[in-house]
């Protein structure tokens, strides 16, 4: 018997870091996308962000595009040096590889000083911070949470009775 209740553990324990590894794809700009007309700064307070989520920018290609940059080239709006990648798809997924501060810019001329720009700040793992967690917006990954659970369900069912 307390063999079966050692493996159950073990199996709920391995369900929950399935469950935290899931990472988030977070819309920028929610359902507005990357564009002049949104409060970035107020978009990325929204969220906790950690290592594995994903940023989708979406916008009109030769419209506007997505410079990740150092803090100084964020705050000039100056793009002549400090640019750490370009992205100019339209539709540019980037993935927050690394606990640290990423700062985004939007180079076309007078959209970085006129809003089109944000920091994240980026931590390893499912660490909580000071914001609360709201619920990100509807194309933000709630499918793969959903899978996840899914999954984890039925991993849980499979090997409960495989050892049980």
């Amino acid at each position: 018997m307390e063999d079966k209740i050692g493996r159950l553990i073990i199996l709920i324990m391995c369900c929950s870091i399935l469950k935290g590894a899931v990472s988030q794809v977070y819309s920028v700009g929610d359902e507005n996308g990357w564009s002049s007309e949104v409060d970035y700064g107020s978009w990325s307070e929204k969220y906790n962000f950690t290592v594995g989520d994903v940023l989708e920018f979406t916008y009109n290609k030769g419209q506007h595009n997505v410079f990740e940059v150092t803090e100084s080239t964020y705050r000039t709006c100056d793009a002549s040096s400090g640019v750490l990648a370009k992205y100019e798809s339209g539709d540019d997924k980037v993935e927050l590889t690394e606990s640290k501060k990423y700062w985004f810019i939007c180079n076309v001329n007078g959209h970085c000083l006129g809003g089109m720009r944000f920091g994240v700040d980026v931590k390893a793992g499912n660490t909580s911070s000071t914001n609360l967690d709201p619920t990100p917006s509807a194309n933000s990954g709630n499918a793969f949470d959903s899978w996840s659970l899914g999954l984890c369900i039925f991993a849980f069912q499979f090997l409960l009775r495989l050892f049980c």
